[in-house]
């Protein structure tokens, strides 16, 4: 039993190539869209949501605690975690996840 090696016309392989090309852009949109498109759109929100950052507003960490903003600087701010509201700490904005604005109160009576 013998077995001839595949041999590729002009047009055949041609095709074969145009197809594997075509194979190829497919699978980088696909992956363009469900990876690297959704990552800049979080990435964009995060930005804006540090932007916004006010002394007072109640925050999560990545680390999953919860405290409340005092004072901002340029990359760091100081939160105060804690019922007592004793334990003032810095870090680093990029280690907010979330951002929830006080409401006032006397507004809405």
């Amino acid at each position: 039993m013998s077995f001839s090696p595949l041999v590729l016309s002009g047009s055949s392989g041609s095709n074969t190539a145009l197809l594997l090309v075509g194979y190829l852009a497919i699978f980088f949109v696909l992956i363009y869209f469900m990876s690297i498109r959704p990552q800049r759109k979080r990435q964009k929100q995060l930005d804006s949501m540090l932007a916004s950052l006010e002394i007072g507003d109640s925050i999560l960490t990545n680390s999953g605690f919860y405290g409340v903003i005092i004072d901002i600087q340029e990359d760091v701010v100081v939160v105060e975690f804690g019922s007592d509201r004793h334990c003032r700490i810095p870090m680093q904005k990029d280690a907010i996840v979330s951002v929830e604005k006080p409401s006032d109160a006397g507004a809405e009576e």
